[in-house]
């Protein structure tokens, strides 16, 4: 059997991002496909929040390390502050110096035939490149959303380190992955010698959670001469600026003061928002707070019932991320449930629910247009003519899938150049 280094931060017990599942279901179905995978993590300690719910989908007898590291921001602070050069390119920094040492053990153990990294963590580039450079391994890197941007990170420096960090990938990396064609499209246009390089691999949804995923009730039907609202949940972290709800709750506002639409008529729930307060803030000062729900974080597949069990989904993502898509849309899919999409038409995320036959979509940051788009989404769900996610974009989403071909990307890596 093949195998393959895998470099990845996000790993379980992390617990509170998605990010976690695309390097956990690669892990998951590899094997079936040929490739053992050896995991080069951190240690659990630098994981602001960690849960064991996931620890059991990591199969039996997988190689698994653990290198030492800290959180700049939590274990190396003085007096609340430290030293900039101490975070760059980012917290877990000091995850490289063990990192490579444990890299070049298992190298030397498993004879691995590649090696894998996995970005928004810079730091898991800065190792596999330098595992790389000392082996000689091809190397598939792993950018999922973009990394240097025109404002992002906001740190100079640190975006300059961003841009050295690609430079140094596209120079050395056998192939660049992007979650999204509007990452890939824009490293391609970055660096044109090696655009050739530059390929898109969606993230997806596990079928096997969902069918572990424990049956919930869902709210009750409405009955004949009453009515319920309707439920709409968003589930995952409202970033303040990508998924800023500003305008939506503006819009709530608007709504209720003309009695187009009341809190009888809809509610959103936030479930693991990760910043109640600001939204709680944020509603209270348009008025739509009585709209609104905010519920904490719960367990993986929990959560993934409570998608299959509310009446309708919500996706945000702002036009500063037209390139990414959230990899949660892809379980909103799975859920079968009809999604509001806040988002801007010309992005991938919009792309992403066109494709899937969902056309309910309105700018993120225009209140008018969210205030046209809920009232109208609202009557359609109460004369059951709400639609639903196509039955073949669902089934090509599905993490089996990304796999192999993911596998087939390996394959491709190691063939003589």
């Amino acid at each position: 059997m093949k195998r393959v280094l895998m470099v990845a931060y996000h790993f379980p017990p992390l617990a509170g991002s998605s990010g976690i599942q695309r390097t956990l279901r690669f892990v998951q179905h590899l094997p079936a496909l040929g490739w053992q995978p050896l995991v080069l993590s951190t240690h659990p300690r630098v994981y602001e929040k960690t849960s064991s719910d996931l620890l059991a989908d990591v199969p039996p007898g997988t190689v698994v390390r653990r290198a030492f590291a800290l959180d700049t921001a939590r274990h190396l602070q003085v007096a609340g502050r430290y030293l900039g050069w101490m975070a760059r390119p980012d917290r877990w920094i000091s995850w490289k110096y063990a990192a490579v040492r444990a890299g070049l053990q298992m190298i030397d153990e498993f004879k691995p035939d590649a090696i894998w990294s996995t970005y928004p963590i810079a730091t898991a580039h800065v190792i596999a490149s330098a595992l790389q450079r000392k082996t000689g391994l091809p190397w598939i890197a792993d950018f999922r959303d973009p990394m240097a941007q025109d404002d992002y990170p906001a740190d100079l420096r640190t975006r300059q380190m961003f841009r050295d960090i690609e430079a140094d990938v596209a120079a050395h990396a056998r192939y660049c992955v992007f979650t999204t064609p509007g990452a890939a499209r824009m490293y391609q246009q970055r660096y044109p010698a090696t655009a050739q390089r530059m390929l898109v691999l969606e993230n997806g949804y596990d079928e096997e959670s969902f069918k572990a995923a424990p049956l919930q009730q869902a709210d009750a039907a409405q009955v004949e001469g009453a009515k319920r609202p309707l439920m709409l949940l968003h589930s995952g972290i409202v970033y303040p600026s990508e998924r800023d709800p500003t305008q939506l709750f503006a819009a709530l506002g608007q709504l209720q003061r003309a009695g187009t639409l009341t809190p009888d008529d809809l509610r959103i729930r936030f479930r693991a928002s990760v910043h109640d307060d600001l939204l709680r803030t944020l509603a209270q000062a348009q008025g739509a707070q009585d709209f609104i729900e905010l519920c904490p974080a719960i367990a993986y597949r929990e959560a993934l019932a409570e998608m299959m069990a509310v009446d309708a989904l919500l996706v945000m993502q702002a036009s500063n991320c037209n390139a990414q898509i959230p990899a949660k849309i892809y379980e909103y899919l799975r859920a079968g449930k009809p999604i509001v999409g806040l988002t801007d038409p010309d992005g991938d995320t919009a792309g992403v629910l066109r494709a899937a036959g969902l056309g309910a979509i309105a700018r993120l940051d225009s209140a008018a247009e969210i205030a046209a788009l809920l009232p109208a989404f609202v009557h359609d769900w109460r004369r059951g003519k709400s639609v639903l996610p196509q039955a073949q974009a669902v089934l090509q989403a599905s993490r089996r899938g990304r796999s192999e071909s993911f596998v087939a990307l390996l394959e491709r890596a190691i063939l003589p150049t």
